[in-house]
């Protein structure tokens, strides 16, 4: 962030005592409290938009989020002399969620469950647009599509590197998976959930990781809803998961205590968990690092890269497993 970019600060109304960079941002010690300013490439009108998420949130007591501020003139981007949006927001004295600690894992899932009953918007007129119909369909059909042309790319060459090795190895079991899931999820019957969401205005997080989560004195405060959207809220709790599972190599005990954790607020019915174990079944991690090597120079791969391709072949079976037990759901 630009040092002028403090500047900024003069443009609302408040008193403050200190400043000091973090990541990307800059903290500021106020008599409004703990504020952050960061810059922001949001339109007025997004933001306007996520304020009434806020807001509904604020107002059914859940207030550790990070909400926008607005300055002197009624409007949440401020703007530097060269430009430069910047939005403050409130912010939170505490630590990102460790992922290797259970507790806070299983206490993120219950965060998200409170939150999902707080996020859904009445009025069709929330700034918010509808989700086409049951679009993870056509999102799984294209990765499918993109996976088959990278396997091909990599046939014709004729030097191949480590990584590409590593994706014809792990290709036919990844790509196996890909197609079961795709074709299982054409013949589930999904509707109600797409439609109890849309009936509903039910509203996502839309990145809500153990990043975004701050461990604090008092409890967990909520950060990040940047990408805030209409959708099926299962797919929160999906991404959230996945993220966790991957990184305990889908331990079945963590992964049903956070589920129960998220049950016990926001109840989890059939229709919710076969949407889940459909999500979680489809190779995400392989086909994310096949789809970023395959648009990127190609001329060098990092080693770490590859590592990640061969492990998430090797949790093939450990999710096959997580998958069995937890959801009694077979590829």
């Amino acid at each position: 962030m630009k040092d002028y970019g403090i500047s900024v600060l003069t443009q609302y109304q408040m008193e403050v005592f200190g400043t000091h960079k973090v990541r990307g941002a800059i903290l500021c010690d106020t008599d409004k409290g703990l504020l952050l300013l960061k810059e922001t490439r949001m339109e007025e009108s997004r933001i306007c938009a996520l304020a009434k998420i806020y807001e509904q949130l604020n107002a059914n007591g859940f207030e550790w989020v990070d909400t926008p501020l607005l300055n002197k003139e009624d409007a949440y981007v401020s703007k530097a002399e060269d430009g430069t949006g910047y939005i403050l927001k409130k912010w939170f004295q505490g630590r990102e969620c460790d992922v290797r600690r259970e507790n806070e894992l299983i206490a993120g899932a219950e965060n998200l469950a409170r939150i999902h009953l707080c996020m859904r918007l009445a009025g069709e007129e929330n700034g918010f647009a509808g989700r086409e119909e049951n679009p993870v369909i056509k999102e799984y059909a294209r990765h499918n599509r993109e996976l088959r042309k990278v396997r091909e790319f990599v046939c014709r060459r004729s030097v191949k590197s480590p990584f590409e090795i590593a994706f014809l190895k792990g290709y036919d079991q990844m790509y196996f998976w890909a197609d079961r899931v795709l074709k299982i999820l054409e013949n589930m019957d999904l509707d109600s959930v797409f439609k109890e969401a849309e009936a509903e205005n039910h509203m996502v997080h839309g990145d809500y990781n153990y990043h975004n989560l701050l461990v604090c004195q008092e409890g967990m405060a909520v950060t990040g809803f940047e990408h805030a959207h209409r959708d099926v809220q299962m797919e929160d709790l999906y991404y959230f998961l996945r993220k966790c599972m991957e990184k305990h190599h889908y331990d079945e005990r963590l992964g049903y205590r956070m589920m129960r954790a998220y049950d016990s607020v926001n109840n989890l019915g059939k229709k919710e968990r076969d949407y889940l174990a459909i999500r979680l079944a489809y190779p995400e991690k392989f086909w994310k690092i096949t789809n970023s090597y395959y648009h990127s120079g190609k001329a060098w791969i990092p080693a770490k890269n590859v590592e990640k391709l061969s492990l998430s072949v090797a949790q093939t079976e450990e999710k096959k497993r997580f998958l069995r037990n937890l959801f009694a759901f077979q590829v």
